[in-house]
């Protein structure tokens, strides 16, 4: 296109400056002089010393699509039309992103170039810096949304380089005559699908790699020109005079099956400015937030500074369409909704506890609903004595009591240590002995192995196949038996014995409007999808449901697996036979959902909503609302007054912004409920899509917020209100039961082509749940 313009810009485009998208979308500010035209386009590839090395000629034809009519966008900020015109948003989008595309690597919507910022974060991967850009319709117009990313890259190095780090081998040159295992191919296949490498011998040329060998490259052979046999390493030897160093190690592979081309690892440097898209490990995934973690006041700097290099006032396409961006970030209302006062048991010293910047102190307190445990046990599979996880479980249970539990000093069978090779049959072991006395094990404490990676296959042997319900506890933790940490876990042991830990003053005074007015019920949903290149795993949805009206701080959870990224709940509405019937209200609090697919999630889902009510009466029509919560976005609030800020200098927990940067017409809201712990505290967006309970912006928000100090698992008010965040649990709680300690790591990467997608068309449904783990919160 660039050279179109250069060709014939002045000519057969009257000088003006379109905007490309970089598919089929070319965008001019005013008519041309046609509406149809082909142009022949020339393009000449030159090597370093000036010579034509390859031409190629294409035709570009130039067709008027449609006219996009800014008065359209106009009456829809006004609020005079209800039709979002996302057509002319797009043009002045790609207007606004056409400058940053010319100079940097584009990732969705955010833009990257080595010279911003990198970094190495291990294993043969670093972190480039970056900026977010987006151009959004609000309430005060269009406003352009900008924000600070980070992402990881493959570093520009040798493939020599890349497979030392990646695989953990030390210096490349003492490993040159090793031998990759099995594990350590489909390793490498699996991390180097895909990326494009440039070769250092002959001709300087770029190949996909579509994987490695399976044998070394000292044992390949290909056909020559001569149609003889001739092995790879002699024809480097006799054609560039390059002796292999590393001939042991496998080739890479380009081409396909039928003709593949064989490239050995030391002669092939990884190309620059390439997305990693495979799942990061841990260390990896520390490196990164470090990186990218910045507190408010520097990321606020680091955005204006982006904004002032991106130089819209000088833009000359941004010009060409009338486009003004001001340089300034937006200066916007919000207000504090002040804490909820927390209810916990009236035999302790402290009966109610309100909170301060979003988190409190239970140190006197009792919990709510203290659970009754009997029957308990511990398992160690950790390298920990015996008597150490004794003295551990003496200590959590004395903290269980001390907080308000009935739970039985002594275990129903002896505290056993295994070996981490037989979790499965130490679990069915001490499962086996408890039903062998009659005496049904309500609680199993798990002290993990030393080396992580059989937390999944605990949790799916429990959930699934045994009926335990389990707690699993770290073996540093086990060791050190801080009373923080015991306090922690006891919490999280007596939601999943059944009791509750705090509730709302309000709630149970029957003071919150519409919610306590009636019996409601308040829904979460969530669907958690497979890693970007992994297309064999099917997505999982997950729905929980309060179940102690009017705290509802009490949740039951289903999962279902369903199609490989399909964000419509499947199984929304499933018939079954429930004794217990009851008439109420209805909240649905939706999670991971994008913009694009409100309508669609919407119609869907209300419709199993509508009919599993009908399945129950015909003529019951309860009132729904249906929200969606979004955590990914961009959107940060930086305090202006450094007064009114939590320890972190973050905004304070409880602040609301309902206008200026919300939708024109549409009722949502954003909401920081939590207090900052480190970087720049992200604000939730809650978008209302239906509302049959009417109710107001004040009663919403103060309800939403309420409801983000009643999490289980802490004493801090949290980020996305626990509807939402549970079923975002139980989703990936799920995941375990068919992929193991992968849960959704597994990485075919790019290419793997539609022969899995097709495989992936029947879905294998999810091992069920045992009948006493569906009545807990397991998924704390």
């Amino acid at each position: 296109m660039k050279e179109l313009l250069e060709k014939h810009g002045k000519t057969h485009f009257n000088g003006c400056l379109p905007a490309y998208d970089g598919r089929k979308g070319f965008y001019t500010a005013g008519a041309l002089p046609f509406t149809s035209k082909d142009f022949n386009i020339q393009l000449i590839d030159r090597d370093e010393s000036g010579d034509i090395k390859r031409e190629r000629e294409f035709k570009v034809s130039v067709k008027l699509a449609s006219r996009a009519d800014i008065n359209h966008l106009r009456q829809f900020l006004q609020c005079k039309s209800r039709e979002a015109p996302h057509d002319i948003i797009q043009v002045l989008d790609v207007v606004l992103r056409e400058s940053p595309s010319k100079n940097c690597t584009v990732v969705g919507r955010s833009f990257f170039a080595p010279g911003f910022h990198k970094s190495e974060i291990g294993f043969g991967v670093e972190c480039w810096k970056g900026f977010y850009q987006s151009l959004r319709p609000t309430q005060m117009g269009m406003s352009l949304n900008m924000d600070v990313s980070a992402t990881a890259f493959y570093e520009p190095i040798s493939v020599v380089d890349f497979v030392a780090k990646y695989l953990n081998l030390g210096d490349p040159r003492r490993a040159a005559s090793k031998t990759f295992s099995e594990s350590d191919q489909i390793k490498l296949k699996k991390a180097l699908r895909g990326v494009k490498v440039e070769v250092a011998h002959g001709e300087s040329k770029r190949y996909r790699v579509s994987g490695i060998t399976s044998q070394p490259t000292k044992k390949l052979k290909f056909l020559a020109e001569d149609k003889r046999e001739k092995l790879v390493i002699e024809y480097f030897q006799e054609r560039y005079n390059i002796s292999l160093r590393y001939a042991s190690w496998p080739a890479l592979q380009s081409g396909n099956e039928p003709k593949p081309i064989y490239l050995p690892m030391e002669l092939c440097k990884i190309v620059e400015g390439q997305k990693y898209s495979k799942k990061l490990n841990d260390r990896q995934v520390t490196a990164l937030l470090r990186e990218a973690c910045r507190r408010p006041r520097e990321r606020e700097e680091s955005i204006r500074r982006i904004a002032e290099n991106n130089n819209y006032e000088n833009d000359k396409l941004a010009k060409e369409f009338g486009v003004h961006v001001k340089k300034e970030l937006v200066c916007i209302d919000a207000h504090v909704l002040p804490p909820p006062v927390i209810k916990y048991n009236d035999y302790g010293r402290d009966r109610t506890i309100r909170p301060r910047m979003g988190q409190w102190n239970m140190i006197n307190a009792k919990m709510y609903n203290g659970a009754k445990v009997n029957f308990w046990t511990c398992l160690n599979f950790s390298s920990l004595s015996t008597q150490i996880a004794s003295g551990f479980c003496h200590d959590l249970f004395s903290m269980c009591r001390n907080k308000g539990m009935d739970v039985n000093p002594n275990p129903i069978y002896p505290v056993q240590s295994s070996h981490p090779n037989q979790i499965e049959r130490a679990l069915s072991d001490v499962h086996r002995a408890c039903n062998d006395q009659r005496k049904a094990l309500q609680l199993l404490i798990i002290i993990l192995p030393d080396l992580s990676g059989n937390y999944g296959r605990i949790k799916r042997v429990c959930e699934t196949e045994l009926g335990i319900v389990s707690q699993c506890c770290q073996p540093k933790h086990a060791r050190k038996c801080s009373p923080q940490y015991l306090e922690n876990v006891a919490l999280k042991i007596n939601v999943k014995t059944g009791g509750r830990n705090s509730v709302l003053e309000d709630a149970i005074a029957r003071n919150i409007p519409v919610l306590t007015d009636i019996p409601t019920i308040i829904f979460g949903a969530d669907v958690s999808h497979p890693q970007p290149g992994e297309d064999s795993s099917p997505s999982i949805a997950a729905v929980v449901a309060s179940m102690d009206w009017p705290a509802v701080t009490t949740y039951r959870g289903l999962v279902s697996a369903q199609q490989h990224r399909e964000e419509i709940i499947q199984d929304l509405f499933n018939v079954q036979q429930d004794p217990t019937r009851g008439q109420v209200n209805a909240g649905m609090i939706r999670d991971g959902v994008s913009e694009g697919q409100f309508s669609h999630v919407l119609l869907s889902e209300m419709d199993a909503i509508r009919k599993a009510c009908q399945s129950l009466e015909e003529s019951y029509l309860p009132p729904v609302t249906f929200i969606v919560v979004q955590k990914r976005h961009h959107t940060r609030f930086f305090p202006t007054n450094p007064s009114q800020t939590d320890k972190s200098g973050n905004i304070q927990p409880g602040t609301v912004v309902d206008r200026m940067i919300c939708h024109p017409l549409e009722f949502d809201f954003y909401l920081c409920s939590h207090a900052g712990i480190q970087g720049t505290s992200r604000p939730v967006h809650y978008h209302v899509l239906f509302d049959e309970n009417k109710f107001t912006a004040d009663n919403l928000q103060k309800l939403t917020n309420n409801l983000c100090y009643t999490y289980a698992r802490c004493t801090r008010s949290v980020s996305v209100v626990p509807p939402a965040y549970y079923a975002h649990l139980a989703a990936f709680r799920a995941r375990y039961y068919i992929e193991g300690e992968g849960a959704g790591a597994a990485d075919a990467g790019p290419g793997k082509g539609a022969a899995v997608r097709r495989e992936a068309a029947s879905v294998r449904p999810l091992p069920p749940l045992s009948p006493n783990i569906k009545d807990v919160m397991f998924f704390c």
